[in-house]
């Protein structure tokens, strides 16, 4: 299971990388079921557009976005979003078992 970083419009430095992979983890600990984790690093005219895929096992990928004019700022806020998804998805699958 890797995590895949991509650019466009943005040198993807060491320290980004490094950043978003420490913060991806964080998707990690919230799900175990998770495949693969694939990012996407925008610089578009308002800002900083990231885009964070989940794959996840027998679900369709859950998808979060977020748009900043920091780029780590957005890279916080999307991650946050990928988490909450994978939590709500987590608690559905609980309580319709029950």
């Amino acid at each position: 299971m890797q995590t895949t970083i991509a650019a466009k419009q943005l040198q993807l430095t060491p320290a980004i990388e490094e950043y978003v992979h420490k913060k991806t983890e964080r998707i990690r600990k919230h799900y175990d079921k998770v495949q693969g984790i694939y990012v996407l690093l925008e610089k578009d005219a308002t800002g900083y557009h990231v885009e964070v895929k989940t794959d996840v096992e027998r679900h369709n990928d859950f998808v979060a976005n977020a748009n900043d004019g920091d780029l780590y700022a957005c890279v916080d806020q999307c991650v946050d979003r990928a988490i909450r998804q994978l939590t709500d998805h987590k608690d559905r699958i609980r309580n319709h078992k029950h």
